[in-house]
């Protein structure tokens, strides 16, 4: 009959192309897990975070399979150029209209890739200041010492002045003795506070030394490093450390104060 001929013909023309289509997009799929879980093994070794291995490994599985849907189209024999084509404007109307976005995933591409801060580490950048617990595509989360979050867009940190502690701190301790105090005496009790004190770091070593002389004090600076962890803990153990010892040992801290003399005339 000439219809089961013409339906013969049809099938086994369009058949073959459906078929071929169908094994070339198997192929690309099961090529894209065999380069993603590669990609995966690979990305293991590297000192990135894991949404980031995630993110590269699924990046190279969706690109694998494009080019075998592409290639899948061509054999059932869809014109791929204009199709590409139209991919290509959709895609630029997109990036016109997420270029925020686009902007925060290049960044944190290039935060990721050149590593001027880590996780674990305090840093201080655009006014605020914080421990980095996570480093996203899009952005980077800090913890600010009274234990808010800190949201930074990852385009506001790149090209801008970054201050990074690293997971050290150093503090800056002031306090101030009597004109009378015996300075090797006091001196010598700061460093032994220092030193009992399990929060400060042994190296580098604390810097002690006399800052300043006011009108009514002698200054004594004391700069230790610590932990970013153990900053605030270690800054309040050593100021009320420092207060009982200097009484225990009589060492007065002396209340800012003016000598007024009134002259006469007469």
């Amino acid at each position: 009959m000439p219809g089961m001929d013409a339906l013969k013909q049809y099938v086994i023309h369009y058949g073959f192309q459906v078929l071929g289509a169908a094994i070339v997009f198997v192929a690309g799929v099961l090529a894209a897990r065999w380069a993603g879980r590669l990609t995966q093994r690979w990305l293991d070794r590297q000192d990135m975070e894991p949404p980031v291995r995630m993110l590269l490994s699924k990046a190279v599985q969706i690109v694998i399979l494009l080019f075998a849907t592409m290639a899948a189209l061509g054999q059932l024999g869809v014109h791929i150029a204009p199709l590409l084509a139209g991919i290509g404007v959709a895609g630029l109307g997109v990036g016109l209209a997420l270029q925020g976005v686009l902007s925060n995933l290049v960044a944190g591409f290039s935060i990721i890739f050149t590593k001027p801060y880590r996780v674990g580490e305090h840093i201080s950048i655009l006014g605020v200041q914080g421990d980095v617990v996570a480093i996203g595509i899009f952005s980077t989360t800090l913890l600010h010492p009274d234990r808010s979050h800190i949201v930074l867009p990852n385009r506001k940190v790149v090209g801008e002045i970054l201050h990074n502690f690293g997971t050290v701190r150093q503090l800056h301790l002031q306090v101030g003795v009597a004109y009378r105090t015996n300075l090797t005496e006091a001196l010598a009790l700061v460093r032994e506070i220092l030193a009992q004190n399990p929060g400060v770091l042994v190296d580098p070593a604390p810097v002690v030394g006399i800052s300043q002389l006011g009108d009514s004090a002698i200054t004594i600076s004391i700069s230790p490093w610590t932990s970013v962890g153990n900053f605030v803990k270690v800054q309040g153990e050593l100021n009320q450390a420092i207060i009982e010892r200097f009484r225990a040992a009589q060492i007065e801290i002396p209340f800012p104060q003016h000598e007024v003399r009134m002259l006469s005339t007469m």
